[in-house]
């Protein structure tokens, strides 16, 4: 029996976790987040639906700590507020561009140094997606690039020094999800209230 189940288990196929992971991540970019943040204009990009929003602001006009390097600065506090704040579509989108893909890219894909107060934010929608489709794209090609052996490597993130590189990546991939239906559900209601209650 023991020679039967050795037998069964050989010719159980191999799974190519990298890629495995790499398309869950890819599927949803190509076919439910850039089909629905295509045509984003600026005037979405900004609008604000209740009062207090963080955003991204030009510089001076930031209504928390001002984080970034250029003349668009981002809504930031550490601690963040309790309750925290709602974001605009700016701010996700900046979120997304520089802690969910460009930090992790910075330590594990050889992308640039980036993080929340070095970044020149985007003051476009169109400079933000353009943005975020490079750091989603060097963060898939690198996940996919993966051995499943690395995988199971610590990913050294701080405070999760122990966590493997798949929970790492498990992590983005819900962070993608989570923050990309956040702004197609905004554009939703701007585009449903035809922007009279995001000003």
């Amino acid at each position: 029996m023991a020679g039967d189940i050795v037998g069964d288990m050989s010719s159980t196929p191999i799974v190519n976790w990298p890629g495995e992971l790499a398309d869950q991540l890819d599927w949803h970019w190509e076919n439910a987040l850039k089909p629905r943040f295509a045509g984003l204009t600026d005037e979405e990009y900004f609008a604000e639906p209740v009062p207090g929003c963080w955003s991204v602001r030009r510089r001076g006009e930031g209504v928390a700590r001002e984080v970034g390097s250029g003349e668009w600065i981002i809504d930031f506090a550490i601690p963040a507020p309790e309750p925290a704040p709602v974001t605009t579509i700016a701010w996700r989108l900046g979120h997304l561009i520089v802690g969910v893909f460009g930090m992790r890219n910075a330590s594990h894909f050889g992308g640039p140094p980036l993080d929340y107060d070095s970044y020149a934010y985007p003051g476009t929608a169109e400079g933000a997606l353009d943005a975020l489709t490079e750091q989603v794209e060097r963060w898939t090609a690198g996940v996919r690039g993966l051995t499943a052996e690395a995988l199971a490597q610590a990913c050294g993130e701080p405070g999760h020094e122990q966590d493997s590189l798949a929970t790492l990546v498990l992590h983005i991939n819900r962070e993608a999800f989570h923050h990309g239906a956040e702004v197609a559900l905004l554009r939703d209601l701007y585009l449903g209230s035809a922007g009279r209650l995001m000003t």
